[in-house]
């Protein structure tokens, strides 16, 4: 499939036929596509609603687009290589026809369990291949997936279980993590019975600790896989109907179902996958991340192996079992391009040069970057120490909600700049605000990141609450899609994101909304209320910091530091460890207007460590509380 741009001049040649005729230029893309029925309609859209359907009425099933289109040339190609989170363990080799029988197998049991198409099926598993087999079998059978990251808590598993009304839950016994082998089976056990709609659970043996197996709800993988047919023809689904659900966070306290459908989701991470990383065939493609987030699915499975390249899953830790894990990895599978976040680029430049400076790592063409932006400094280090010098970086922006990559440099063809994640993609057509709304033109501005034209994979709705998502992406700014992310445009057109301008905080790359962090502390029975904020975390890029107001010390038998470690467990119990705050300061009140809104401003120039100008204060209900806020931090 031909759809790489090889020159800058190509880049912007391809970029004005996107924008002054983009029917004419996704159809083409999209021709390349193995269709059952071509689309009657190219586009539909408005973003009042909104309403948005790419392909109308085209008829297709994503997973023929990986198998029975590519399975003629390269059955016997490896499509996944695992490595385990224990390099003694040996790595696996998946061959294309090898995973073609294992999707449809694993399809054959879905169906023989029950579930049909528009089933809501959550996966909550270890980074090996059976989450992959997972996503793609319901892909085949038109069940809806939704990938749960495995380190989220039986609570957070069980709202998100609730709100899609899942029938099923695809998990493990355990997963392995470093050294500690964690316990998942309970989890789940724990969160299906908050809710009622599940039906069935199939547990995969992977680390072989016990569980508890429910008589008729609980089923080992391997014993439902036996003797089952690796023979089935995939559903038959319309462009418009859809893929997954995935679960992000926002302002408000409830995290959302982000809904993407089939078809612009497959057009669009396939041609931004072949772009942005100039994936050639041979070449062995590596994200890092899990599949529990977006990146996982539109670059470790679904862009990958829709363009038929090989893809690398790994199960551990980059600091397991040391700092050279994944410098280790690159050399062992001669890798030749790399993705993963800043906060692990940070980390590990931590461990200094002599861990890096032990393995060849030539192989390497492409590094890349996700998460958020990546900060100079990180930069050149990955740039240096890692690509030799000789490695183009692509810093890409995009989010959950976008489905792929929205703007980046291309590969050896954009020029780049450190911290910049430089120019849109074709198709995608970015612009600047003012808080009015009012468009700022030309270069040097900053201001809030829209998005003017629709592009195929972006966000079809928020699953159950369609109202959430008019408001939260497109309500703020009538007639354009709303990041939620400032941005700088500089002298040379080159677009610098800037981070959240909303109340969600990014931490090692993961969106977390601070109402939902409050919502999980306040449930500690000495909180009365609490604010939270992010700062400049050295390695996780967002650090959470927790204003407290806690039950006057007359009521306390705890001590604070007691306080504080019991609040950073009731988080981890609630939401998951990802989210439990990095700094707790216990306050006796929080800085409030008159009108009761808390003043943020002020708590995340504190937690910045910065109080030389923090504004008028005069004005708030309880200036004094400022001061002693200050004077607890050391700020005084």
């Amino acid at each position: 499939m031909a759809l790489k741009i090889n020159s800058l001049g190509g880049y912007i040649h391809e970029y004005q036929k996107s924008v002054n005729d983009p029917e004419g230029f996704w159809a083409e893309i999209a021709d390349q596509f193995y269709w059952r029925k071509k689309w009657d309609k190219v586009l539909e859209w408005n973003f009042e609603e909104p309403n948005i359907k790419w392909f109308l009425n085209a008829k297709f099933n994503i997973t023929e687009n990986i198998f029975e289109r590519n399975l003629f040339t390269h059955a016997d190609k490896t499509a996944i290589i695992f490595e385990p989170n224990d390099p003694k363990e040996s790595p696996q080799h998946i061959t294309y026809r090898e995973l073609y029988e294992k999707v449809c197998q694993f399809s054959n049991v879905l169906k023989a369990q029950g579930i049909q198409k528009g089933d809501r099926v959550i996966i909550y598993m270890p980074m090996v291949p059976e989450a992959a087999v997972a996503m793609l079998a319901c892909a085949r059978v038109g069940a809806v997936h939704s990938v749960v990251f495995a380190g989220f808590s039986s609570s957070a598993l069980a709202d998100r279980i609730e709100d899609c009304q899942a029938k099923m839950v695809l998990t493990s016994d355990g997963n392995f993590r470093g050294a500690k082998s964690i316990d998942v089976k309970s989890v789940v056990d724990e969160a299906v019975a908050k809710t009622s709609t599940i039906e069935k659970v199939i547990v995969l043996q992977r680390t072989g600790i016990p569980v508890t197996m429910q008589e008729g709800l609980d089923l080992w993988w391997h014993e439902a896989i036996e003797g089952v047919s690796t023979e089935n023809k995939a559903e038959e689904m319309d462009s418009e109907d859809m893929l997954f659900i995935l679960y992000t966070s926002g302002s408000t306290g409830k995290p959302k179902g982000v809904v993407h459908s089939c078809g612009g989701y497959m057009v669009y991470t396939t041609y931004t996958f072949q772009n942005v990383f100039h994936y050639n065939p041979g070449d062995i493609f590596w994200c890092t991340a899990d599949v529990g987030w977006i990146t996982g699915h539109s670059y470790i499975v679904y862009g990958p192996l829709i363009s038929g390249a090989t893809t690398l899953m790994f199960e551990g830790v980059p600091t397991y079992p040391d700092a050279g894990r994944f410098w280790e990895v690159v050399d062992k599978h001669q890798v030749n391009q790399f993705y993963t976040a800043p906060t692990a680029i940070r980390a590990l430049q931590a461990f200094g040069l002599e861990v890096v400076q032990k393995y060849q790592l030539s192989s390497l063409k492409v590094l890349g970057s996700v998460g958020e932006p990546i900060n100079e400094e990180a930069w050149h280090w990955y740039h240096d120490h890692i690509g030799k010098g000789k490695c183009p970086i692509v810093d890409t922006w995009w989010q959950t909600e976008t489905g792929g990559i929205l703007i980046s440099p291309l590969p050896g063809i954009t020029p780049t700049k450190p911290s910049y994640a430089t120019l849109p993609l074709p198709g995608v057509q970015p612009l600047i605000v003012d808080n009015e709304g009012r468009e700022l033109k030309g270069n040097s501005v900053e201001g809030n990141l829209c998005i003017k034209f629709p592009w195929p994979s972006m966000i079809r709705t928020t699953y159950g609450d369609h109202e959430r998502c008019r408001n939260t992406y497109f309500g703020n700014y009538p007639g354009l899609y709303f990041t939620g992310d400032g941005v700088k445009r500089d002298e040379d057109g080159y677009y610098r994101i800037l981070g959240r301008v909303d109340d969600v905080i990014n931490v090692s790359g993961h969106r977390l909304g601070t109402a939902e962090v409050e919502n999980a502390i306040n449930e500690h029975p000495l909180v009365i209320e609490s604010a939270v904020v992010g700062y400049p975390h050295d390695i996780k890029g967002q650090g959470i910091y927790a204003y407290v107001i806690a039950e006057s010390n007359a009521n306390m038998t705890d001590t604070e530091d007691e306080l504080k470690q019991e609040i950073i467990l009731t988080v981890s119990k609630i939401i998951g460890p990802i989210a439990k705050p990095d700094k707790i300061q216990i306050v006796s009140g929080l800085p409030k207007t008159r009108s009761g809104k808390i003043m943020r401003r002020i708590l995340r120039k504190v937690a910045e460590g910065d109080v030389s100008n923090l504004g008028d204060t005069s004005t708030l209900l309880n200036p004094e509380v400022v001061d002693e806020i200050k004077a607890k931090a050391g700020l005084a």
